[in-house]
């Protein structure tokens, strides 16, 4: 495995560790060879010390989601956030739905996910079925 030469109280030995696990070792001394014990000494580990920390600073006003000022007169177009897979729909085409309503249940990343409306308004358009697998910004929904 590994050759170490050690001198002790004058006299050159070669040592050849053959086997090594945990506090045991196999070792080959000038041709003989020996089981020993190993014991370490303990190494201090610094102690980690977080510095200081400031006063937090006033909080500003929260920023809100600005939503469509209006809807396109194609419609808005719901986008995928995620890759995934359509696990539930619960919409269907002509519903009334306002922002934040649930329109449909979809597994991303071994998670599923609840996709919610963006805008008030009606589902003119579903463009995706339960099961299909999704792409990351495609269209989902028309709302109208």
């Amino acid at each position: 495995m590994k050759k170490f030469k050690f001198t002790v109280n004058g006299k050159e030995y070669e040592v050849e560790v053959k086997n090594y696990e945990g506090e045991n070792a196999e070792v080959v001394v000038d041709g003989t060879q020996y089981n020993v014990k190993v014991q370490r000494e303990e190494e201090e580990v610094p102690t980690f010390v977080a510095p200081k920390r400031q006063a937090p600073k006033p909080a500003a006003a929260p920023k809100q989601e600005a939503a469509p000022a209006s809807t396109p007169a194609d419609g808005y177009k719901s986008l995928a956030p995620l890759p995934g897979t359509v696990m539930q729909i619960y919409v269907s085409v002509g519903d009334v739905v306002k922002r934040g309503d649930k329109l449909m249940m979809y597994e991303a990343m071994k998670m599923e996910n609840n996709f919610l409306a963006e805008v008030d308004g009606t589902i003119k358009e579903i463009k995706v079925r339960v099961g299909d697998n999704i792409l990351q910004g495609a269209v989902l929904f028309v709302i109208g």
